[in-house]
């Protein structure tokens, strides 16, 4: 029986995606520095930043049963994209669980950036099946409704009572037209 090769395209754009994917993993890292306790004090940041930004959040995340926080998401894209960061889950105000997210792009794009996702589970049950979950992927697992900047940049009734609540923003501002869809995130030991 003979077994077909793999298509030259194919094994390059699987190289290019692995490489991308390095690559996002190892500027997070660098960026991260070293230690649980450095990332707990950035998410504390990426929090008070959240709050400035977007004072619709504080109300939000008073009422959450837990908190996800990745405050440094590197995403580098050369046709192919990549992304990865490192968080906390926090219940309470204190960090329960440390998680990475990681996701894939196609399409038109260059270059690198780094943001801030914020992941707020508004039930219960949205939480308990977020941690029982090895893998969680956004939009399958469970779908978010991410906050919008522009359009008043308030946050609407709909979006308000949805069990799970996402914001991304960089340092200039709540990001807009964005997606959390297919993020990967996943328990780190």
């Amino acid at each position: 029986m003979d077994i077909p090769a793999a298509h030259p395209l194919r094994t390059l754009s699987l190289f290019c995606l692995f490489t991308v994917l390095l690559t996002a993993q190892a500027l997070a890292d660098e960026k991260a520095g070293s230690g649980r306790e450095s990332l707990d004090t950035k998410v504390a940041e990426a929090l008070s930043v959240l709050g400035e930004k977007s004072p619709e959040s504080v109300e939000l995340l008073a009422k959450a049963e837990a908190v996800l926080v990745f405050p440094d998401v590197v995403k580098v894209g050369f046709g192919i994209g990549g992304e990865y960061g490192e968080g906390a889950l926090q219940e309470g105000g204190e960090t329960v669980a440390y998680y990475s997210i990681s996701g894939a792009s196609f399409g038109l794009q260059l270059g690198a950036q780094t943001k801030t996702q914020v992941i707020l589970f508004m039930s219960r049950s949205a939480l308990r099946k977020f941690r029982r979950s090895k893998g969680w992927e956004a939009g399958v697992d469970g779908r978010i409704a991410l906050v919008q900047a522009g359009a008043g940049g308030g946050l609407d009734t709909t979006t308000s009572q949805a069990p799970i609540i996402g914001f991304v923003f960089t340092n200039r501002g709540l990001m807009y037209n964005l997606t959390l869809e297919g993020s990967k995130i996943t328990p780190l030991d």
